[in-house]
């Protein structure tokens, strides 16, 4: 902030004695301070978004998930917080593991390293606790984004950004009846992911055909697709599958083709090759929970809180961003912002 300068013989004024300075020479000296304030490096310094961090630079921002390398949904999630770094003028690190232990340490790495704020994920919430709690303590503010909806309260977390699993799962329960589903097989490729469990679990509190779970490694496409090759040779009456991400979702496709199975594919979560099955019939629908938001909002959350005071649902209620159906009718309103590569 700048300060004014003083005019000569009013309160506060210089009262040396020595001649004042001349009314057009303070104000050349004024707009020349002006123009050296705009020219130092403006977002880049990060003062002039608010405030600083702790270095004295841009803020510091640590996006920790437990996403698996290479995976196009956290590519998404990647964007969206890149989006809102660049605007906020934020120094964003980004790091993922989708072993529990090994994210904590990353948490742990970010905290070391003084970090002004922390956005990461409670696929795995207890194993979240201990490492939130030496953030807090640190002075470091934690948001969290895309799984632990039940429990980010509980583990000490400011806000929260994602869709409600359960509810997901509920909807798309009730979107299989319409459809006349009878038999619903529910892919999980991720044991004890509590958001991937959950949309299980509503589906068959809704679904009122029969709902089966096959646990699969999500790390292995090509043994994803064997497994569900193999069970619906084993089980022809299955006719829906549904899975839990966009390229599982794919996969499944071609495991109905490989078994010669007329079940019918549908998934959570959207990406750009998804749209184009959407689109061509492949895919019967999917839904979206908006990556991108999630990312985007989690880190402008942070600087909103570090600049302004803010907190997103006062702390209380998360901030949802899905559920939202994507079929064959509206898929053609979000394939150009999925060439783009942000949904």
């Amino acid at each position: 902030m700048t300060t004014p300068l003083p005019v000569p013989g009013s309160p506060g004024s210089p009262r040396s004695g020595r001649p004042a300075v001349p009314t057009a020479l303070t104000a050349l000296a004024t707009v020349c301070c002006l123009l050296l304030v705009g020219c130092s490096g403006g977002t880049a310094s990060g003062s002039d978004k608010g405030t600083a961090g702790r270095s004295g630079g841009p803020l510091k921002i640590a996006l920790v998930t437990h996403g698996a390398k290479g995976d196009a949904f956290w590519e998404l999630v990647r964007k969206g917080a890149e989006a809102a770094a660049a605007k906020d003028g934020v120094d964003l690190s980004y790091a993922s593991d989708a072993d529990a232990a090994a994210q904590v340490s990353l948490v742990r790495d970010a905290v070391r390293e003084r970090v002004d704020g922390i956005a990461l994920t409670l696929a795995k919430p207890a194993a979240m606790k201990a490492p939130v709690a030496e953030a807090k303590a640190a002075g470091i503010p934690v948001v969290g984004l895309n799984s632990g909806i039940d429990a980010w309260q509980s583990t000490g977390l400011l806000e929260y950004f994602g869709q409600d699993e359960s509810v997901a799962g509920r909807a798309v329960g009730e979107r299989l009846d319409q459809l006349g589903a009878k038999h619903a097989l529910c892919v999980i490729h991720e044991r004890g992911n509590i958001a991937l469990e959950a949309r299980c679990a509503g589906v068959k509190k809704t679904f009122t055909g029969e709902t089966d779970i096959l646990y699969v490694d999500g790390t292995d496409m090509d043994a994803m697709t064997a497994v569900v090759t193999a069970r619906l040779q084993q089980e022809p009456d299955v006719d829906e599958v549904i899975a839990n991400g966009a390229q599982f979702a794919l996969a499944a496709v071609k495991a109905a083709g490989q078994a010669a199975s007329k079940a019918k594919v549908a998934t959570f979560d959207l990406n750009k090759d998804l749209v184009g099955a959407v689109r061509d019939g492949k895919v019967q629908f999917a839904v979206d929970q908006q990556p991108y938001l999630q990312g985007y909002l989690a880190v402008d959350s942070l600087w909103l809180y570090k600049t302004n005071g803010n907190i997103s649902g006062g702390g209380v209620s998360p901030v949802l961003t899905g559920p939202a159906f994507v079929t064959k009718t509206n898929v053609a309103d979000i394939a150009r912002f999925a060439a783009n590569g942000t949904r």
